[in-house]
C-alpha cells in the first residue's frame, strides 16, 4: 500500500475454537438434568469435529453445553441442518425446566461431572417426567 502511504494490519482467526466445557458448571447441569429429567437422561456422546458458535462464549466465562434429545423415541433422526428436520416439541418443555433447574441453582453437582461436550440429556420422556 505504499503508493497510497497506508498501513494495514490484517488479523485473521481460522475457525471456531473447540468447545471446553468447566467441570463444575457441567456438574451443575448434569445434576439438574437427572433431577429434572430421570435419572437415566444423561448419556455421553461421540465428540462432534464440527464447529460450535457457544465455544467463544466459554472463551470469555466458565459454562457448559449440552446436547437436548429432541427425537421422538423409536422415531427417525433427522438431521439438524436440513430441512426436513421434525423435532419432538416435548423437548422444549424439558429444556426450559432444565435451563430453569440450572438457572435456580437445582440440583447437586456428581463428583467430578462430565466434562466432554457431548453430554446429552434426553428428551424423548413423557411430558411429565421430572419435577420442576
Amino acid at each position: 500500500m505504499a503508493p497510497y502511504e497506508v498501513e494495514v494490519t490484517v488479523h485473521h482467526t481460522r475457525g471456531v475454537p473447540p468447545v471446553e466445557n468447566d467441570a463444575r458448571c457441567t456438574g451443575l447441569l448434569e445434576a439438574a438434568a437427572r433431577d429434572v429429567l430421570g435419572p437415566d437422561c444423561v448419556t455421553l456422546t461421540e465428540q462432534s469435529l464440527g464447529g460450535e458458535d457457544f465455544a467463544w462464549y466459554l472463551t470469555k466465562v466458565p459454562g457448559a453445553m449440552a446436547r437436548l434429545g429432541t427425537r421422538t423415541p423409536g422415531g427417525r433422526s433427522y438431521d439438524l441442518h436440513q430441512g426436513d428436520l421434525q423435532v419432538d416439541e416435548r423437548a422444549i418443555d424439558a429444556g426450559a425446566r432444565l435451563l430453569a433447574r440450572v438457572a435456580l441453582g437445582g440440583g447437586t453437582p456428581a463428583a467430578g461431572g462430565s466434562t466432554a461436550a457431548g453430554t446429552a440429556a434426553g428428551a424423548g420422556r413423557s411430558p411429565d417426567a421430572g419435577s420442576a
